[in-house]
């Protein structure tokens, strides 16, 4: 009973207790019901990862290539592919295609010289759309190149015994695809067989089964690509003791921890070198047991590099009493690895966080960060911090995803990533504060527990405000009016941006917060949110604040000056700014020299400083900004000052010495290096003495030139020199004494040197070694060697050489080949007599010439590193229009120039043309280079600097030298046809030069038709002189299209043909035509009788019209009385001249007349004077003109608007090698010629025209009344008219004055041109400087000047005749001619007389019968 009574009272209070129990709040109610359902609906991070990241491929054209991915999420991924950042569309790609596990296909990979589509960097990208994107690491997809060897095996002996190596270099990506093969067949794996990591072959432990022919093949897909055949020919022992030579060295490397690193270390001797190896000058345990393993024939082998294993290896060879050592480096690099990964991070908007990540490796890897694929680029909000680190300010909830952390270096790339999560305010973070918050935002993330928030902040105002900071205070909500267990959180951002950034207080019940790092003059938004245990309560209202401007930093300083004080001191000094709160706390002074991009800076506490360690005599600028407590001010304006100069502080370079004769001797330098010059150099001082006085010194000033003959100096002494450049200050560091000797006697150049006194030849395969002796005669001076050589005639090729030279390889032979080699001395008077030589080069098989060159290689010992002298002498011999020679002695051999060490030669080219053009260089072994590919007429600069070991010269002075011209390689542009205003019969061509003219433009041909389809010889013709760019053409027919092509002329010959341009020609003439043009006097097609000049008489004969329209009777009766008339003046005027000349008995007048004889008529080539014919006259009536002759008042007459032959065969090109012919035959001939020998119709005023037809003389073969033959004679005979243009001998009897030479034109013509005879021009009249068109056709040789003459056609009477052949002999040589005058003496007899009248007799029954027709 009593424990039922308890147990009822216990309920009851329990009942009680229970409805005691006050309500919450609503708000706190709400509250802690929403904490307990979200305690479990926190998100959790999901695993996002790659399981499998591509990686580095190397491929070949044409094969298939897999790039593997795949990603591990709980939703699969979408796998997606990019290629050098963008990405890859592989729905419509037939080549590339993604795999079902993410990886992608490349099938047949495609890879050219200038399409590489499939070569470059792939990144596999996989994406969840609900939760974000993340990347792999980048991979490189290679794709070998086109297989090419960069250097080819070569011939190669070595000893029973020994070893040898032989060379195979490919690039890089191509050496794993090399092997090796002897006889045709793969070589079998043997140890002493090791293939080099750049694609050499070591052979050790040398057999007679080595011996063979060896190459190497590439295979790359496909055929393989086999490189040349090289014998290995292997030796008896040698008993005799050999030098130690290194066959094949080490060489630097650089490897990844885990690859293997081989150093070749190959030597070769007798006794058989002894190989040890040292890292660091540390003995390294080659015995095999460890990681480093010495292979035979020397090679070292480390096996799983590590870093440690960095530094300099020393290959020690020791044979004998000789050791030679080699050092290569061998350097570690390390792919990124992380030593701190990303963490994943919840947190709340308007929060700062930290993404921390380090990562190490060799280089220094450089990190980016990524979100969701796409690259962080640093702002306001998002910065790198620590150097790897990511911050981001203000989160808000787009900022939600996966970040990843990327480094990379050179040798390799890395990622690693973390998920970002952000909660609502009212969900608590799940775990504790990470580090990876900041302090400013993690007092807030203890778990929420159920109960009442607190209310509003009130009066939140800003009590303090300046340019980067503002200060904050509010009072305690109204629902906690103590607040002393609140916390506060300052979310504050800039106005118009979402992006919000949270402060908290640093302790529980403060009501103040300072906001620093703000920006002046900008307007701000904060609001104020307290927190209680239970969590963040309600938001006061935004408040605005604008920050300062920013004005109280100081101005800049005033009255800043800049003073040198020494050559390598400024003093620099200012006054305190005149604006700016505050006092002034110190100033940074900042200089920088002139020219460069990196500023220094010092701090200075007063107003004056003093820099030192400058550069002398360089220009500094210099400008000073002051500080105080709120930060740097405005900046000075710069102020430039040099400091002072000094004495140079090094020597001139490249001091050249030069026996001039034997009282001087001529000094040459350059400048001291540029940066030692200290100052401007005003001269430089000269002191030389006697090599046996060395306390007797002479000093000579020069200027500020680079040259200085010393003169006054005794005959046969050795003299030495040194130099010192100067400035205002004094006189620098002078070089070193530099020796020469002068001559015993002064040598003479009044005549040519004297033959060598010696000429010897070794010929190789495809060289010629040439060795010679100077002329025994030494007292004629020797500027040069001109060595000739050729096949079968030494005349081919000419190379000219420095007087010091004794030897020359002529190189780029052809094997098995007869060659002729001639040596000339030279000097400024000119070429000396030759010394010949033959000899046939070797077959291809034999490599007798190789012999042991490799095994006795001489020993050069490690140089100090003192600079070499640079070569001297430099010469530039232009052999052809893309070829130059270079040649240049060395000091520094002995004095046969014979080079007996390692040494080699670096010569370096470029042209002025275009200014920015780089220098090309290529290294030589011998004295001398021979440079190709060059452009035509170019003038080129070249250089030469020598190396030996690890030792090198300065460049040495330049050497010019401008190639030969070219034919022009483009034909003439931007050709242009209009009509002449007021004349339509007259149109006007205009065009620019040739754009690759290869030298200077002599002329241009115009060839035009009205048939584009015509064949070229069946186009007229006008020439025009070469510095003519327009050219007018009379006589077109009206409303007809024509066509016009030009053609330009170098001295070289011609160039290509233009486009044909169109014009056709107006419909109707003008009416202001003067009336000549509708007469009918034209002869021919084409003339122009209006522009001839007043001497120019229209031809008498039947008129066509300027396309070949009929004559008319009284034409034909006109032409039948001229012909007549002309034929009996002919007779009787050289009846008049045959008597004169019997009568002539003076010696001087027979040598005359023997002259005349020699000519016109009587062609003697062997016999004596009774062999002597009378000429024969032959007119082909196609292809003969008569010219009256006048003598042009212009030495370089203008060839335009001249009546010229527009017809295809007026002009018949001539090659260059009949040019030269023809003009040696007139230079040979025109010698013998006197002042009157040159005859003219214009000389005989008042007299009656004579028809005359100067040719060559040749004994009458055929003759036209006989031989009425269609037959063409061959084309050598066809010599061009430009030929006959020029005076072959007199035609006219001495007493008459001649003045210049009549001229048969030989040239087809229109088959309906008149046939007109030659007027005589009136006394006095002015003469038109016009000539025919064919000069320009044939190079005239200099020194020959043209003679203008003018042309009268003779064709045909109005029907065609067939061709004629027309023979036009040369000239006599030299030789016979002087027979010729010498056999003069003799005159004629009256049997001669008779002989020449019968024929003239003949002649005019040809005139008759042409007239008859």
């Amino acid at each position: 009973m009593a424990a039922r009574r308890a147990r009822r009272l216990l309920g009851s209070l329990c009942i009680a207790l229970l409805f005691a129990q006050p309500a919450p709040t609503g708000a706190a109610a709400r509250s802690g019901s929403r904490s307990l359902l979200t305690e479990s609906l926190v998100r959790t991070f999901t695993p996002f990862y790659f399981l499998v990241e591509p990686l580095d491929v190397l491929s070949v054209r044409g094969a298939s290539v897999i790039m593997n991915c795949s990603a591990q999420c709980e939703t699969p991924p979408r796998i997606e592919w990019k290629k050098d950042g963008s990405f890859l569309n592989l729905v419509s790609d037939d080549r590339r295609q993604l795999l079902p596990d993410g990886s992608l296909l490349i099938n047949s990979v495609v890879h050219s010289k200038h399409n590489k589509p499939d070569e470059g960097y792939y990144q596999c990208v996989a994406t969840v759309d609900s939760l974000g994107t993340i990347v792999s690491r980048t991979a490189k997809l290679t794709v070998a190149g086109l297989p090419r060897f960069t250097s080819q095996p070569e011939p190669t002996s070595v000893y029973r015994g020994g070893s040898a190596v032989l060379g195979c270099e490919v690039t890089a990506e191509l050496a794993p695809l090399l092997r090796w093969e002897r006889e045709r067949q793969a070589l079998p794996p043997e140890p002493r067989l090791l293939q080099l990591p750049g694609g050499a072959l070591l052979l050790t432990n040398a057999s007679d089964t080595d011996a063979g022919l060896y190459r190497c093949a590439l295979d790359t897909g496909g055929a393989p690509k086999y490189s040349d055949e090289a014998e290995l020919k292997v030796l008896p022992a040698a008993e005799e003791p050999q030098r130690l030579v290194l066959l094949k060295p080490p060489s630097s490397l650089s490897r990844l921890p885990g690859q293997s690193a081989l150093f070749p270390c190959v030597a070769a001797g007798v006794p058989p070198p002894l190989i040890r190896w040292t890292r660091n000058d540390e003995e390294l345990p080659t015995d095999g047991s460890g990681r480093f393993q010495l292979l035979p024939g020397g090679v070292l082998e480390i096996r799983d590099v590590v870093e440690a294993d960095a530094g300099t290896f020393t290959c020690i060879a020791e044979s004998g009493n000789d050791t030679l050592e080699a050092q290569a480096e061998l350097t570690v690099q390390v792919p990124p690895t992380f030593l701190k990964r990303p963490a994943n991070i919840y947190a709340h908007e308007s929060m700062d966080i930290v993404f921390e990540c380090e990562v190490t490796g060799k280089p220094t890897p450089t990190v980016k960060w990524v979100k969701n694929g796409d690259v962080v680029i640093p702002s306001d909000y998002f910065k790198i911090v620590k150097e790897h680190n990511l911050q981001v300010l203000g989160l808000v909830k787009s900022d939600e995803g996966f970040y990843q952390c990327i480094a990379e270096n050179d040798v390799g790339n890395a990622q690693a990533g973390a998920q970002l999560i952000i909660l609502d305010l009212d969900v608590a973070i799940p775990t504790l504060p990470p580090t990876s918050l900041t302090s400013a935002t993690n007092d807030h993330l203890a778990p929420a527990t159920a109960g009442p928030l607190p209310s509003a902040p009130r009066d939140v105002v800003a009590t303090l405000v300046s340019t980067r900071f503002i200060r904050l205070t509010w009072r305690p909500p109204a629902s906690d009016p103590q607040g002393d267990n609140l916390t506060y959180s300052i979310f504050y951002t800039k106005e118009g941006i979402n992006r919000e950034r949270v402060e908290n207080t640093s302790r529980p019940g403060e009501t103040q917060v300072m906001i620093q790092n703000l920006m002046p003059e900008t307007v701000y938004v904060f609001r104020v949110v307290a927190q209680n245990r239970h969590g963040p309560g309600e938001s006061s209202a935004p408040l605005k604040v604008a920050t300062q401007p920013e004005v109280q930093l100081p101005g800049p300083a005033p009255n800043i000056r800049a003073f040198s004080s020494s050559p390598t001191t400024v003093t620099v000094t200012w006054e305190t700014p005149l604006s700016g709160n505050g006092d002034i706390q110190n100033y940074k002074l900042y200089y920088m020299e002139k020219g460069q991009h990196t500023e220094q800076d010092v701090e200075v506490a007063g107003l004056a400083h003093t820099v030192t360690g400058l550069k002398k005599f360089t220009e500094y600028s210099f400008r000073v900004v002051a500080y105080n407590k709120h930060g740097p001010g405005v900046s000075t304006h710069d102020v430039v000052v040099r400091t002072l100069s000094d004495v140079p502080s090094a020597p001139p370079r490249n001091l050249t010495l030069e026996a001039r004769n034997s009282k001087s001797i001529l000094l040459q330098w350059q400048p001291p290096p540029a940066g030692t010059h200290s100052g401007q150099i005003t001269g430089y001082k000269i002191r030389y003495r006697k090599a046996s006085r060395k306390s007797d010194v002479t000093e000579s000033v020069a200027g500020t030139q680079l040259s200085q003959l010393i003169e006054g100096l005794e005959r046969g002494t050795e003299y030495s020199f040194r130099v010192a450049a100067m400035t205002i200050n004094g006189t620098g560091p002078a070089t070193d004494w530099v020796s020469a000797e002068t001559f015993e006697s002064d040598l003479d150049e009044s005549r040519v040197p004297e033959v060598p006194s010696s000429l010897h030849v070794r010929p190789l395969v495809t060289s010629i070694v040439v060795s010679w002796t100077p002329p025994e005669n030494q007292d004629v001076v020797v500027r040069g060697y001109a060595i000739g050589y050729g096949i079968g005639s030494p005349h081919a090729q000419t190379i000219k050489v420095d007087y010091k030279q004794r030897y020359y390889t002529i190189e780029n032979l052809d094997p098995s080949s007869h060659y002729v080699i001639t040596l000339k001395a030279f000097n400024n008077v000119g070429e000396g007599i030759p010394l010949y030589e033959s000899a046939v080069t070797r077959p291809h098989s034999d490599t007798s010439e190789v012999d042991l060159f490799v095994i006795n290689a001489p020993y050069t010992p490690v140089p100090d590193p003192s600079p070499m002298m640079p070569p001297v002498g430099v010469q530039a011999s232009i052999l052809s229009h893309d070829t130059i020679r270079i040649t240049w002695a060395d000091n520094s051999l002995p004095k046969n120039q014979k080079i007996t060490d390692a040494r080699f030669y670096t010569v370096r080219w470029k042209t002025n043309i275009p200014a920015n053009t780089k220098y090309k260089t290529a290294n030589a072994t011998t004295l001398s280079y021979l440079v190709t590919g060059l452009k035509p007429n170019t003038l080129y600069e070249f250089s030469v600097m020598v190396t030996k070991g690890r030792r090198s010269s300065t460049w040495s002075m330049t050497a010019h030298g401008t190639t030969f011209e070219l034919v022009p390689t483009s034909p003439p542009k931007d050709v242009t046809v209009v009509s002449k205003e007021g004349k339509p019969r007259t149109i006007i061509v205009n065009w620019q030069p040739p754009s690759e003219a290869n030298g200077k433009i002599t002329g241009y041909i115009i060839y035009y038709s009205t048939d584009v389809n015509a064949e070229i010889h069946d186009w007229v013709i006008e020439p025009v002189v070469g510095n003519r760019l327009t050219h007018q053409i009379q006589e077109l027919t009206l409303d007809t299209p024509y066509f016009f092509k030009i053609q330009a002329r170098n001295s070289k010959g011609m160039g290509p043909m233009s486009e044909a341009v169109q014009f056709r020609t107006p419909k109707a003439e003008s009416s202001d035509k003067m009336p000549n043009d509708q007469a009918s006097g034209s002869a021919g097609k084409g003339s122009r009788p209006l522009d001839l000049g007043p001497d120019y008489k229209p031809p008498l004969g039947g008129s066509n019209s300027p396309h070949g329209s009929p004559t008319s009777p009284l034409d034909s009766n006109m032409l039948l009385v001229i012909i007549v008339s002309v034929g009996v003046i002919t007779i009787v005027i050289v009846v008049i001249v045959a008597v004169f000349c019997t009568r002539r008995t003076t010696s001087h007048q027979k040598k005359k007349r023997a002259a005349c004889k020699s000519v016109n008529g009587s062609h003697k080539y062997k016999g004596n004077s009774k062999d002597v014919k009378p000429p024969d006259l032959w007119i082909h009536h196609e292809r003969l003109e008569l010219k009256p002759i006048d003598k042009s008042p212009d030495p370089n007459p203008i060839m335009t608007d001249t009546p010229i032959p527009r017809n295809s065969q007026d002009i018949t090109p001539v090659d260059n090698s009949m040019d030269s012919n023809i003009h040696q035959r007139r230079n040979s001939y025109r010698g013998h010629e006197s002042e009157d020998s040159m005859s003219t119709l214009a000389g005989r005023r008042g007299m009656r025209p004579k028809m005359m037809m100067p040719f060559d003389s040749q004994p009458p073969q055929q003759s036209v009344r006989n031989t009425p033959s269609t037959d063409t004679m061959p084309a050598a005979s066809a010599v061009p008219s430009a030929e006959l243009a020029e005076p072959e001998g007199p035609f006219l009897p001495a007493e008459e004055e001649p003045q210049g030479p009549p001229t048969a034109h030989v040239r087809p013509s229109h088959p309906l041109k008149s046939f007109a005879v030659p007027a005589v021009p009136p006394a006095g009249g002015p003469f038109d400087p016009a000539l025919p068109s064919t000069p320009l056709l044939t190079q005239q040789a200099p020194g020959h000047p043209l003679h203008a003459v003018k042309t009268a056609s003779i064709g045909t009477l109005g029907r065609t005749r067939p061709p004629m052949p027309v023979v036009v002999p040369s000239a006599p040589e030299v030789q016979e001619t002087t027979r010729m005058l010498e056999d003069s003496e003799s005159s004629y007899e009256p049997d001669e007389l008779t002989k020449e009248m019968a024929h003239l007799e003949g002649l005019m029954k040809d005139l008759n019968a042409i007239t008859t027709a």
